[in-house]
């Protein structure tokens, strides 16, 4: 069979500590997950992750693993004549075996012994990022989500499945909180305990609202004679349309505040909205309009310029 260094494989020293192989294993999957790596070989590099880390977390596979002594990476090689002893016949000279399957041997033959006693291990807890919508935090709504979550089998090696659960987005959630599913992570081992499940929320962009903290900004458009004459306008807010009375001589730019019409703190007031003024014009003014445009710009004496030459 050919040697797997796996503590090569993890990027680890052979003194690394349970912690350091741990985050190395943490860090390699994000990086090799079929599902976010881009690298043509993540898969495979991804299944060679997992054999590593499982057999380096568990120690008395380590210890296995380590009696086998060192080899370079890739080189073919015979376990030592002990290894014979106390696994199936059909092990033979191992010629026909890989190195995960040698280690899942030596656990089944590790575990079948009468007095042989293993410590629970609880599972690993794992982090996911959900989308979710300005709608489903401004009133809190119940959403399925599902999520491909990485899952040892009985031989310790890594498979993906996918597990729908239904969350309830907590009223006024913030963007990158996280909500904790107790039990919903890895499977505990040997009667350990399961994992945490922790869904990061991730606001998605919105076609009207621009979010900052509870507070919301949205563009208001208004034609001249409205910015000029004032108006009573209608804004679409979260919650619904309202009337925003315009005052005369408003600039472009200007923002004009909702009090609370924002988004819902989790604890205390609601934030505010902003309407910020975008002064429009005609794309394809009719004749009248033209005629009266012109009249204004033949009678008004406004310079908007005015302050440019101030001082010049």
């Amino acid at each position: 069979m050919k040697y797997v260094d796996y503590y090569q494989v993890l990027g680890v020293s052979r003194d690394a500590s349970l912690d350091d192989i741990k985050k190395a294993y943490r860090k390699l999957a994000h990086k090799y997950h079929p599902d976010v790596s881009k690298e043509a070989d993540a898969e495979d590099q991804f299944k060679q992750i997992a054999e590593a880390y499982a057999t380096l977390k568990d120690p008395e596979k380590r210890q296995a693993y380590d009696n086998l002594g060192r080899h370079p990476q890739g080189e073919e090689f015979v376990p030592p004549q002990g290894w014979q002893q106390g696994f199936n016949e059909g092990y033979g000279n191992f010629a026909d075996v890989d190195l995960a399957d040698l280690m899942a041997a030596f656990a089944a033959a590790q575990g079948g012994g009468k007095h042989h006693t293993r410590r629970g291990m609880r599972g690993e807890d794992f982090e996911i990022t959900v989308p979710v919508t300005l709608e489903q935090i401004y009133s809190g709504a119940e959403t399925d989500i599902t999520v491909a979550l990485p899952e040892l089998d009985e031989h310790g090696l890594m498979h993906r499945r996918p597990r729908t659960f239904r969350v309830q987005v907590p009223k006024g959630a913030a963007d990158g909180q996280r909500l904790r599913l107790p039990g919903k992570g890895g499977p505990g081992l040997n009667g350990g305990k399961n994992g945490d499940l922790y869904l990061i929320m991730r606001l998605q962009p919105h076609r009207l609202f621009r979010v900052d903290g509870q507070d919301l900004f949205i563009d208001l458009p208004l034609a001249p004679w409205e910015a000029v004459l004032g108006a009573v306008v209608q804004v679409p807010t979260p919650g619904g349309q309202v009337e925003l009375t315009v005052p005369a001589g408003t600039t472009s730019d200007r923002k004009l505040r909702l009090s609370r019409r924002g988004l819902p703190g989790a604890q205390g007031a609601p934030g505010n909205l902003y309407a910020q003024v975008r002064i429009d014009v005609p794309k394809q003014p009719t004749a009248r309009e033209l005629e009266l445009f012109s009249q204004m710009a033949g009678e008004s004496a406004f310079d908007p310029r005015a302050q440019l030459y101030a001082g010049a």
